[in-house]
């Protein structure tokens, strides 16, 4: 295969249909299914890894490892907290990290596509990617040269390379989270390499763990299943949560090794909304919330990342804002906050959920040059109709002109609250 004449035909046909292209005649000293993946994972990972799919000398595997590497945004994130422990200074908001202690090694026992590998190497003097296929290490090998990363690369199960591996400094961890079959984990203990399994072998080797786990795994489970947790990160991209990162550190103590006492920090970010929320396990549980006896100007719901890590009492004494209901996790104030980790509305009606509701809303009227509601966003929170049957209800088509919660107040009322997203 003539590899400058592939490149430059991946370059003219990289915005091509790729069902089309496939079924095209291809030049005979060109390789129709390399060039149909390599053009097919730079059209997957535009957006995913930008810099990564403009970089024609990288080449690109499977499919399914596309769908399961970091983003290029959330590999830069993970970047931030290689080094949040006692050797090391770090400012998130720069997403850069200077190192204040000798030399440094990091492990990565999961590499796949190694994109988390790379980025991380720039917090360490020495990075061993590890990685069971063969043909991703080979990938791998060529990626790293590419990108000018000095990093070894090892293909060897996760577990046999630990087992025989010498002391380091942070070892990272991605496991799978499907089984052949394509079903979710529900379980440290369903992912491979098996994570909960493996934390006696893990912190025979080192101090420092970072795991990146499913947004689909419960925050009980993960503080049940692992120990020696520091901070807990859940990472979310324009209000989707992404990952779950878990900071876990044995502590040292006039050098004998202790284990640490339960997560102290659970770090809550969105990194396209630029908001971030830090709070302690212990605050949440002292806060005592402020109830709203109606509903203000403004309306405020907590972006995903934060709904997953359940900061509620505190965000209403942090905010001095006020809850509408125990379970609803809607707050309220007539002054506006502008920092409030996730979207707020002005409040246009609040009406009492009864026979009448439908009428009054088919007949509301706003201030945006007297438009009437036609096209309107549904949620529902704490209510007992779901999105789609409040819809069918209340007659209205999708959109994002307007928003209306279905919700239950102090003292069970429930109500639907109409607003603009402000």
């Amino acid at each position: 295969m003539n590899h400058e004449l592939t490149k430059d035909f991946i370059n003219v046909h990289l915005n091509d249909d790729v069902n089309k292209l496939a079924l095209s005649k291809f030049p005979d000293d060109i390789d129709k299914q390399f060039v149909i993946r390599q053009i097919q994972a730079r059209q997957m990972l535009k957006k995913k890894l930008p810099s990564w799919s403009e970089n024609d000398e990288l080449l690109f595997p499977k499919r399914l490892s596309l769908e399961q590497c970091s983003s290029e945004l959330t590999a830069k994130y993970k970047r931030t907290i290689s080094h949040r422990d006692e050797e090391a200074q770090c400012n998130i908001s720069e997403n850069q990290c200077q190192s204040v202690g000798g030399k440094r090694t990091l492990i990565d026992l999961t590499g796949g596509m190694g994109v988390d590998t790379a980025y991380l190497s720039d917090n360490f003097d020495e990075t061993i990617y590890i990685e069971a296929q063969e043909e991703l290490c080979e990938l791998a090998r060529h990626n790293f040269k590419v990108l000018n990363k000095s990093i070894k690369v090892v293909n060897a199960k996760a577990e046999d390379f630990l087992s025989q591996c010498d002391n380091v400094d942070c070892i990272y961890l991605d496991p799978a989270r499907r089984d052949e079959y394509g079903r979710k984990m529900v379980s440290l203990h369903d992912c491979s390499p098996d994570v909960a399994e493996l934390q006696n072998l893990l912190f025979e080797k080192t101090n420092t763990v970072i795991v990146k786990l499913s947004p689909m795994l419960d925050i009980d489970i993960i503080k049940k299943e692992l120990k020696n947790i520091k901070e807990i990160h859940v990472v979310a991209v324009k209000n989707e949560c992404k990952e779950v990162l878990v900071l876990c550190q044995r502590t040292t103590d006039n050098g004998q090794q202790t284990s640490s006492k339960a997560c102290s920090q659970l770090i809550t970010i969105d990194l396209r909304e630029n908001w971030s929320f830090t709070f302690s396990e212990d605050e949440e549980q002292e806060t005592v919330p402020t109830f709203a006896d109606e509903i203000g100007k403004y309306l405020y719901e907590p972006g995903v990342a934060c709904m997953k890590a359940a900061p509620f009492k505190l965000l209403s004494q942090r905010f001095n804002i006020k809850k509408l209901h125990r379970n609803s996790h809607l707050y309220t104030s007539d002054e506006l906050v502008t920092d409030f980790p996730g979207r707020t509305f002005e409040v246009i009606n609040v009406v009492p959920f009864d026979k009448k509701a439908k009428k009054i809303l088919s007949q509301q009227t706003t201030d945006y040059g007297q438009q009437s509601l036609s096209k309107v966003s549904i949620a529902v929170r704490n209510f007992p109709l779901s999105a789609e049957e409040l819809r069918k209800h209340l007659g209205f088509k999708d959109g994002d002109d307007f928003y209306i919660f279905g919700t239950t107040m102090k003292g069970d009322k429930k109500v639907l609250v109409l607003g603009s997203k402000c």
